[in-house]
């Protein structure tokens, strides 16, 4: 944002010069005459997913204070689940808008890859990374699309038959999940071998691009420990990981285009469990894996829609649909008229 400092929720960042112009999507946010009412806390450098930020402070996840409010982009969701804001924007580079719309119960979108510029966005090359809004609503979610996509058009909703992917989820909530599923539309089983190799190889590009992007950070001994450590590791990957990893991107793109030609959309549990306690989240491998069902969709490009769908064991879950690459707009037609379980809704039952 034009004349303030962006930190990246990092005190190694705090002394950096205020912006010059605004990043092209706050641009067209006060074009389209919105009201920034504020900047939200995220993970610091948007590298984790817990929320957990101890320099910037961690935003209270509104009907689930015990929990994460996830990251990276934590007090975007934190902000819609509140009601401080009709919509909110986050970043989303391996389920950072997803992943904490999960934890807070409200709906997240990962545009397709390109979809939303990023010109003026931290950092300024990704080749993962996807600009998206946070809201209460799928309209809204489509109303703030309209404003940050410009070629936005609306859809009437298509054909109901989707591909139930399983995942590598709790099997209680995947089975949950599939029968909210099978309310709404015509589901069939439908495998996605490729999603454990696609999280590891999305890790493997994350890291290194983070490293680029913010390597030279490990020198000022300004970082909070879990990141200064999952940098210090990103500074080990070499160029026959990347290439690798390049290659299961581009296995991975094809295997979920080929599943897409046969359903209108990829539907899985959001997380692969229920999100955990703030004090379980201390445990880094309490939470590696809650990334397993988002990240390849960063990987290959996909549009994902991540919905609140209620409870299990007193705790949020989510349902993700994953569309054909740039048909976002026929991914929220197919999302409209479900039945959002937004958390002041289930409170009041």
């Amino acid at each position: 944002m034009r004349g303030e400092v962006t930190t990246c929720g990092s005190r190694a960042l705090a002394a950096t010069a205020p912006a010059k112009d605004d990043a092209e999507v706050v641009r067209r946010l006060r074009t389209a005459g919105c009201a920034l009412v504020g900047r939200t806390s995220l993970h610091e450098l948007a590298y984790g997913v817990t929320g957990v930020n101890a320099w910037s402070g961690t935003p209270i996840n509104p009907y689930y204070p015990q929990l994460i409010p996830g990251g990276s982009s934590s007090g975007s969701a934190a902000a819609v689940a509140a009601g401080l804001v009709d919509f909110a924007i986050g970043t989303d580079t391996g389920g950072s808008i997803r992943l904490p719309a999960a934890c807070c119960g409200v709906v997240g979108l990962k545009p397709t890859f390109g979809r939303v510029s990023r010109v003026g966005a931290v950092p300024a090359q990704s080749s993962l990374d996807c600009v998206g809004p946070f809201a209460r609503s799928v309209a809204m979610i489509e109303q703030a699309m309209a404003i940050i996509a410009p070629d936005w058009f609306t859809f009437a909703p298509p054909s109901a038959r989707v591909g139930w992917v399983d995942a590598q989820s709790d099997p209680a909530l995947s089975r949950r999940l599939r029968q909210v599923v099978g309310r709404y539309f015509e589901a069939v089983p439908l495998p996605l071998t490729g999603l454990a190799d696609a999280m590891d190889a999305g890790l493997t590009i994350i890291g290194r691009e983070t490293f680029a992007a913010f390597g030279k950070l490990l020198q000022s001994n300004l970082l909070g420990l879990d990141v200064h450590q999952r940098l210090s590791r990103a500074a080990e990957i070499t160029d026959e990981d990347i290439a690798q990893a390049e290659g299961v991107r581009a296995r991975f793109t094809a295997q979920v285009d080929a599943a897409l030609e046969h359903v209108e959309a990829l539907a899985m549990p959001a997380l692969p469990r229920i999100p955990p306690t703030l004090h379980e989240a201390a445990d880094p491998a309490q939470v590696v894996q809650l990334t397993a069902n988002c990240r390849p969709f960063n990987l290959s490009g996909h549009p994902a829609l991540v919905l609140p769908m209620g409870e299990h064991q007193g705790r949020p879950i989510a349902l993700q649909l994953v569309g054909r690459r740039g048909e976002d707009e026929r991914l929220c037609a197919l999302a409209r008229d479900i039945d959002l379980f937004l958390p002041e809704t289930i409170n009041d039952r």
